[in-house]
């Protein structure tokens, strides 16, 4: 019973809910429809609205799957919501007049900024699953290739993310109000007298007698609200019996409607109480919130204090004492001591004491970061290098002042000339250059950040001369030699193209280059340090430099000299891969010095284990047999060379490729029947056995192919097909390019395919000539006559052709020694079945000794005569083949008698 009528009497409440049940049961008889017409709900939908509440959806599918870092859904949701745009263009470009929904952009950034913290968290993105990593790469090229197209977007929403959300709430206000309306007068001409039973139904009936004079059947119609202030409210929005009885599309989607107005509505009114307190706090500042619990920070000194150098080096012992410990504020710390230092620069109380804050100041920020393995923040880099140079310059600028590990903290001195200071400036700086590098191996070394970072270099050599200036005036042997190596190890591998200039003379002669300051460093390297290790790296570093300038020879006998390569395996990882380092760039080297075979050997060794890759610190290689460790994998990564200074792995394999085939064809072609040859190089033999092993060949595409396919052509002494697969577009491209002065090395490689196309064609059709014209090889090749004349004689001098030169005539006339195939064959087959023999009689000798041995274990009263007859039995097949060779020889030496004997008379013979 209603509240209204709770002072009535007992006798009207009775009757009153009497009158209540009664016109209910008529009511629900009444307006009782079936179940399809209650069902039926009409939705009439533009195109934009299906298309964008589609991308809506995806959109939110989205926002799950990242909450909970599912990386394989967000994918495929992210090419659905790729899909589902490409749909909607029309719409967009037509409603839209071509300009992305804000909504689409916001999307895409916060997809951006998503995918990018979790590739930036490398021990999170270590811990994934392989499904999630696979598909986070995936994801990362996908989403990174098609947000190009929104560029401009994306900067102008990152400028300003909530700009414009006010007026896309009022739109989309008035477009949710203009269609709710629109499907409202559909439903309304369409079924007005389905509505009033639903309503009825939805909402419960109420019999109110108003006055005892009204009739028992007034109903009225309510909404299902909590009070009945509400519910005049809802009565009282109705303009006319039309809008009270009209038809609404659907009730869930009014129910949103009105739920996005509410929030709306409370989002436009905390805007406005923000912009209101910003109006009134006009006149105010910024408060910077720090996030977590808030340290004050300590004052460092009373106000009536008097400040002089005892104060501050104590309260500087204060701040140091709380380095290390666990509840110590690193940042805290590093504020305070620049505090500190301008204090004392304020108060005058001298350089040196400003010289031990700033060596304090360095210790602390490398102390910021606890893990060594990874790399500092930037902004703390950029505050040691500038702390670091001015440490430096001060101690320049002072002379009387020394710093050293020496030094003991009571013995310090900052008050009288000499001042000494416990310190060293040079760990500082070697850590220093180990941050640096650190740095470059963490960032993308593809980006502009690694371009960014690689400037920082100059900053770290300024720091490394600062420091050699330093220890140049004050420093013992020892020392020198350190700062030297860090500055060798800044410069080795730079080409600087002023040493060719000097040698071709076209820069003066008293001109310095990297050539001699390297000279200079290195020798004194060599003649001070009493550490192997430096002086390893030392000339290591050096015949590398030399290399890199076509210094062949001095290179050359710098190796052969040190004797480096007996001992490099007792060397530490580090200088191990300096030493590859070395012998791959001497190898190349030697080939643009025409050194052919000297860089095959240089290069063979690399080579042949199939992982260059690992050998010069260039990357890691899956491995077959066993996965690394977490702890192993991480130690290799360490040691890993920046990206700038590493070697070109495909020219490296071009340049070892062509030397073996330049090599090995010529070969190949001279021993072609000689069952004892052996392989020059095992990598391209493989190559070539694997190409002739396919029954269908196409042109070839990677530089693998391109070699192989010239060295089938050497083969036939078809330079000029050789000539074409080596030196072509392609390969220029890939390979020949990258090196200083490249038409000089093509030049060089077209005349060494020329020259040992020839000596391949010789080799090869020796037994088909008679004679061989000179000029007519010499056209043949286009090489000149004495250059063909040259290579032939050497090939007789060396035994390799059997044939002599005519002079009047200018041809090779051939002496038909070499056997025939057949001859050939029949010496292999010889050869075979001798090697057969011999291990067949070494079988039965062992079958022989064993047999002996265990038919005698039992009678152990005649040891003697057991290990007699053994004996015997074991020297059995041996006596045979002594008795055997001993034959050979004779029948051997009685030919050379007869030979002899026949020598003799034809002499005699001759002389009468």
């Amino acid at each position: 019973m209603s509240r209204f009528f709770a002072n009535g009497s007992d006798s009207e409440s009775e009757s009153s809910e009497e009158e209540v049940q009664a016109p209910n049961l008529n009511k629900a008889s009444a307006f009782q429809f079936s179940d399809d017409e209650e069902e039926v709900k009409r939705v009439v939908r533009s195109t934009k609205e299906k298309r964008y509440e589609n991308l809506t959806s995806i959109i939110k599918t989205i926002r799950n799957h990242k909450k909970i870092k599912d990386i394989p859904n967000t994918l495929s949701s992210f090419e659905d919501l790729t899909r589902a745009y490409t749909k909607a263009l029309p719409v967009i470009s037509k409603e839209e007049n071509g300009i992305t929904p804000r909504f689409y952009i916001r999307c895409l950034a916060e997809l951006e900024d998503f995918i990018n913290e979790i590739w930036e968290d490398r021990e999170g993105r270590r811990n994934l699953s392989k499904n999630n990593t696979k598909s986070l790469g995936t994801l990362r090229q996908k989403v990174r290739k098609y947000i190009k197209d929104f560029e401009e977007d994306l900067s102008r929403f990152r400028e300003a993310p909530d700009q414009e959300s006010e007026a896309e709430d009022e739109e989309a206000h008035v477009s949710d109000a203009g269609d709710a309306a629109d499907d409202s007068d559909v439903g309304f001409k369409k079924e007005l007298s389905v509505t009033a039973p639903k309503l009825a139904k939805s909402a419960p009936a109420k019999v109110v007698p108003a006055d005892d004079e009204d009739s028992d059947d007034s109903i009225d119609w309510d909404s299902d609200t909590e009070s009945e202030t509400e519910s005049s409210e809802d009565e009282n929005q109705y303009q006319n019996m039309r809008e009270r009885f009209l038809k609404r599309s659907t009730e869930k989607g009014e129910d949103k409607i009105g739920d996005e107005e509410k929030r709306k509505d409370k989002r436009k009114e905390q805007k406005l109480k923000i912009r209101k307190r910003a109006e009134d706090d006009e006149d105010g500042e910024w408060e910077t919130v720090v996030k977590g619990h808030v340290v004050e920070k300590p004052k460092m000194f009373e106000k009536d204090a008097e400040i002089d150098i005892p104060l501050v080096l104590a309260k500087l012992v204060e701040i140091m004492s709380a380095r290390g410990k666990k509840r110590t504020d690193r940042r805290l710390q590093i504020d305070l001591l620049f505090e500190l230092r301008d204090i004392s620069d304020q108060h005058n109380l001298g350089v040196p004491v400003s010289v031990k804050i700033h060596f304090n100041i360095i210790s602390a920020i490398f102390d910021y970061n606890q893990k060594i393995s990874e790399p500092m923040k930037m902004e703390h880099w950029a505050l040691l290098l500038e702390v670091m140079q001015s440490m430096m310059k001060l101690l320049l600028a002072n002379p009387d002042i020394s710093i050293s590990e020496s030094v003991a903290e009571e013995h310090e001195e900052y008050t009288v000339a000499p001042f000494y200071i416990r310190g060293c400036p040079l760990a500082a700086v070697e850590r220093l250059d180990d941050e640096f590098t650190k740095l470059l191996k963490e960032c993308d070394p593809h980006s502009n950040d690694y371009v960014s970072r690689l400037k920082d270099e100059m900053n770290v050599v300024k720091t490394i001369e600062l420091v050699l200036q330093y220890f140049e005036q004050c420093g013992n042997p020892n020392e020198r030699c350190r700062i030297y190596l860090r500055k060798i190890e800044h410069l080795y591998y730079k080409f600087d193209p002023e040493v060719l200039k000097k040698k071709r003379g076209e820069v003066p002669a008293t001109t310095a280059t990297s050539v001699d300051v390297m000279d200079k460093l290195c020798k004194y390297i060599y003649a001070k340090d009493d550490t192997d290790r430096i002086r390893t790296r030392a000339i290591l570093a050096h015949i590398y430099h030399h290399a890199m300038h076509d210094n062949w020879f001095q290179a050359r006998d710098l190796v052969l000299m040190s004797h480096l390569q007996d001992n490099i395996d007792a060397a530490d990882p580090a200088t191990r891969i300096l030493y590859n380092r070395m012998m791959a760039n001497l190898g190349l080297c030697a080939f643009r010095q025409e050194n052919v075979k000297d860089a095959h050997h240089c290069l063979v060794d690399l080579m042949v284990t199939g992982k260059p890759k690992e050998l010069l610190a260039q990357g890691l290689l899956p491995q077959r047999q066993h996965e690394r460790s977490a702890e192993q994998e991480k130690i290799e990564k360490q040691r890993q060379m920046p990206f700038h200074m590493h070697i070109n792995l495909e020219l490296l394999e071009c340049v070892y490729l062509v030397s073996a085939m330049l090599l090995e064809i010529p070969y190949i072609a001279a021993h072609e029947f000689d069952a004892r040859r052996r392989m020059i190089s095992k990598t391209f033999y493989q190559q070539l056995r694997s190409s002739e092993r396919q029954s269908l060949v196409g042109p070839p595409e990677s530089m693998r192919e391109h070699v192989v396919a010239a060295a089938k052509a050497m083969r036939c002494g078809n330079w000029q097909a050789c000539a074409n697969f080596i030196v072509n577009k392609k390969m220029n491209t890939k390979v020949w390019d990258l090196f200083y002065e490249s038409d000089r090395v093509r030049e060089m490689l077209v005349k060494f395919i020329k020259e040992e196309s020839l000596r391949t064609y010789l080799f090869t059709y020796s037994n088909v000539y008679t004679s061989i014209s000179i000029p007519s090889l010499a056209q043949m090749y286009e090489l000149p006559v004495p250059k063909v004349h040259s290579i032939i004689s050497k090939m007789i001098i060396n035994e390799e052709l059997m044939a002599s030169l005519d002079d009047p005539s200018e041809t090779v006339v051939m002496h038909r020694s070499e056997p025939s195939r057949l001859q050939a064959l029949a010496m292999q087959f010889v050869d075979k079945v001798t090697n057969l023999v011999d291990v067949n009689e070494k079988v039965f000798d062992m079958k022989q000794g064993n047999f002996f041995q265990r038919g005698n274990m039992g009678n152990r009263g005649d040891r003697g005569y057991n290990r007699n007859q053994n004996n015997q039995g074991g020297n059995w097949g041996g006596q045979r083949r002594d008795n055997r060779n001993q034959r050979n020889r004779n029948q051997r030496g009685h030919h050379k008698n007869q030979q002899q004997q026949q020598q003799q008379q034809v002499q005699t013979i001759d002389e009468e």
